[in-house]
């Protein structure tokens, strides 16, 4: 299936990815994975939430951790251009029979919620609380020194239908891996920050969060990261890597919390900020696609995902299998 053309005056403007919420059972088991092995920084907790950011993060979240009975992923969070967009934004949702809710989230203003076409729940927001800049605060970096939350990865159970859908709202595709028998859509990133991707999307059971992603400063980080973790209690928490994408360019490491959601690790990959950019296509039987140096992913990292909220997941259409571990 041919990619739709870029969209580069869409309804209304989405600036880039900006926040997660995730259900966890133990908050304080959650706390020390994220603040005390990974890094990140507390901008205020209390016995139902922690609030983080990342080091070089002006706003005040970049992730929540809200205490649940069960693991799952509460919401996707996007920033868009100016308050203007919000309402545009509604009006767009509205037009395609989505339903949308005006919310109230703290530290946030004006801030709309709503779905996208296989119901994966997402919020939109211009006004975030703003904190003093940190990252010339050495003494503050620890574990692997996150700088700033780089994507989302879904699965999907039509990639071409999600890829359709955020290309209406603006996100370009940057790569793309594609069945050869079918020509469809089997996985495909999508940015709107000039990155490779803000929100990727890969063939499986779904809608489930696949993994969030943060950047760090160098490769090096990602080894200490995991002489700390194997050396903390958290080796079993260690998935896939380090090593570098194919698709990307990308150094990586893939890492579970206490409540079994993915995180990447990464940084390294590059620039795509011209409107005229050439997606890179990418065949499912590469070797090198999910790994330059050809190690295949684990059976966990194509069927394991958290649940968003109470959507009950479904099996995808296209049923190709990529290259997995043995």
């Amino acid at each position: 299936m041919p990619l739709p053309n870029n969209n580069l005056y869409p309804h209304f403007n989405i600036s880039r990815l900006s926040h997660i919420e995730l259900g966890v059972r133990d908050l304080s088991a959650s706390f020390a994975f994220y603040v005390e092995i990974l890094g990140l920084q507390v901008t205020d907790q209390n016995s139902n939430f922690i609030y983080l950011r990342g080091m070089e993060e002006r706003g005040h979240h970049s992730v929540i951790l809200k205490k649940s009975n069960i693991s799952s992923c509460n919401v996707l969070g996007y920033k868009v251009f100016d308050e203007e967009q919000l309402d545009k934004a509604e009006f767009y949702f509205k037009s395609k029979e989505i339903s949308t809710s005006w919310i109230e989230r703290p530290y946030q203003g004006k801030t709309l919620l709503t779905t996208d076409i296989h119901g994966i729940p997402i919020e939109f927001y211009y006004q975030m609380e703003r904190l003093p800049t940190i990252h010339q605060k050495y003494k503050l970096y620890n574990g692997v020194k996150p700088l700033r939350i780089d994507h989302f990865n879904v699965f999907s159970t039509n990639v071409d239908e999600s890829v359709e859908f955020y290309s209406d709202l603006g996100f370009r595709v940057t790569e793309y891996t594609e069945d050869e028998k079918t020509e469809k859509l089997w996985a495909a990133w999508m940015h709107r920050k000039g990155t490779v991707h803000d929100i990727a999307f890969t063939n499986g059971i779904g809608p489930r969060l696949h993994h969030v992603a943060f950047w760090v400063p160098t490769p090096m980080n990602i080894i200490d990261l995991l002489d700390v973790m194997s050396t903390s209690g958290y080796i079993s928490n260690i998935e896939r890597g380090p090593g570098r994408h194919g698709i990307s360019n990308a150094f990586f490491l893939y890492i579970r919390d206490p409540d079994g959601h993915r995180t990447e690790i990464y940084c390294s990959d590059y620039q795509t900020l011209d409107t005229d950019h050439e997606p890179i296509k990418w065949d499912l039987k590469d070797p090198q696609r999910q790994t330059l140096w050809g190690a295949p992913a684990p059976k966990s990292w194509f069927e394991e995902g958290s649940h968003f909220g109470n959507i009950n997941p479904k099996q995808p259409s296209l049923k190709a299998q990529p290259i997995v571990a043995p």
